[in-house]
């Protein structure tokens, strides 16, 4: 069940930065998304304002028709070079990335089989499809397993739902297991690559590079929002079936599209990703010191490039209090305790970025070991 209280105590009051202002006190930035960066470089901001004074906020109607803008074309293009596919679609939010496969891609035959703690977003493009529903164990393919062989009807084949990065846990869908337990069953995948486009595989482009797989069983949808620090949803792939997408989605069709300086705010932040492989390499070597640092204090981690950084309690520790006295002390960190893919309990997500010095990654894990925990 969604719990849909927020805590509205912190308010930010400058730029996205390693370092930030929040009421009113300068603290290192350990929250939120932004892992590369982007969403304050001044060649973003730059492509934002020429923007916005060559053509205004947005073209006030849907896409299609006269709707169609250059901008909108240059993002796709760079989403193309980005990802290295023949087309890309752009539509309004990465939320509705799923909702767009599951309209589009969809089956009569499908079961869906989703993650038990799949983000909302996944959960809503299931439930609007009207399919046969199952949630399997979180990450566990044996259960998935278990539950395709006793559930599956003779008529029906498994569609598998599931985060690529889940957003509080940071685990990574165990892809290639997933693939080889559908494949005897003529099963598929959707995947929401949300939080690995940007910093998974060797090119930033997501779970598909990052596990090597080239399969047309599992399809992949993303957004700007996140390590690209944009905004929007894509979906990159053949020139064909990015076309079938475009004209039969009713999201793309009747929702208005994300404001064209936001578009062209993320055009050129995926230019720059793209150019700048530093950045992600910096990042990889920022996650990975963290990682080693918070490990030594007590907690399991796993060793992957995924700059979220899961901290459950340690030993019946408040997390509540150790948050607000990491606060006090210059750093924010995120409490969270009801979001999708949340342990039990609650847990303190660290989110790392490309931006953050050694000193302030050290400083970080010196003060976490010196607090009562």
């Amino acid at each position: 069940m969604k719990n849909n209280h927020r805590q509205k105590d912190y308010q930010l009051e400058s730029p996205i930065g390693s370092r930030v202002i929040i009421n009113g006190q300068e603290v290192d930035y350990f929250s939120g998304t932004g892992y590369l960066g982007l969403q304050s470089h001044p060649d973003v901001l730059k492509a934002a304002a020429d923007t916005l004074a060559r053509y205004g906020l947005s073209t006030a109607t849907s896409r299609g028709g006269f709707g169609e803008h250059p901008v909108y074309h240059w993002l796709e293009q760079e989403a193309c070079a980005y990802f290295n596919t023949e087309k890309a679609l752009f539509f309004p939010s990465g939320y509705m990335g799923m909702s767009v496969l599951v309209q589009t891609n969809g089956s009569g035959s499908d079961h869906i089989f989703i993650d038990s703690a799949a983000h909302y977003s996944l959960w809503d493009a299931a439930l609007a499809a009207n399919k046969t529903i199952t949630p399997f164990h979180h990450v566990n393919p044996g259960h998935l397993e278990e539950i395709i062989r006793s559930e599956i009807l003779p008529d029906e084949h498994p569609l598998v739902i599931s985060d690529a990065v889940f957003p509080i846990s940071g685990e990574i869908a165990p892809l290639p297991d997933y693939l080889k337990i559908i494949e005897p069953f003529n099963g598929r995948i959707f995947l929401d690559d949300a939080h690995g486009v940007g910093v998974l595989g060797e090119n930033g482009r997501g779970i598909l590079e990052y596990f090597n797989i080239q399969s047309d069983r599992v399809k992949t949808c993303g957004t700007l929002a996140k390590a690209l620090g944009g905004y929007g949803g894509i979906i990159a792939g053949p020139g064909d079936w990015i076309d079938e997408m475009d004209q039969n989605s009713s999201i793309c069709i009747g929702a208005s599209p994300p404001p064209l300086v936001t578009a062209a705010a993320s055009a050129r932040a995926l230019t720059i990703a793209r150019e700048n492989p530093r950045l992600r390499r910096q990042l990889w070597a920022n996650v990975k010191q963290a990682r080693d640092g918070l490990r030594s204090l007590g907690w399991e981690l796993d060793d992957t490039p995924v700059p979220i950084i899961c901290l459950p309690s340690l030993q019946g520790q408040n997390l509540a209090s150790v948050q607000k006295q990491l606060f006090a002390q210059g750093f924010a960190v995120a409490y969270v305790r009801s979001y999708s893919s949340t342990p039990a309990g609650g847990a303190l997500r660290v989110a790392v970025c490309a931006q953050h010095t050694s000193d302030q990654i050290n400083r970080l894990v010196d003060t976490m070991k010196n607090l009562a925990l």
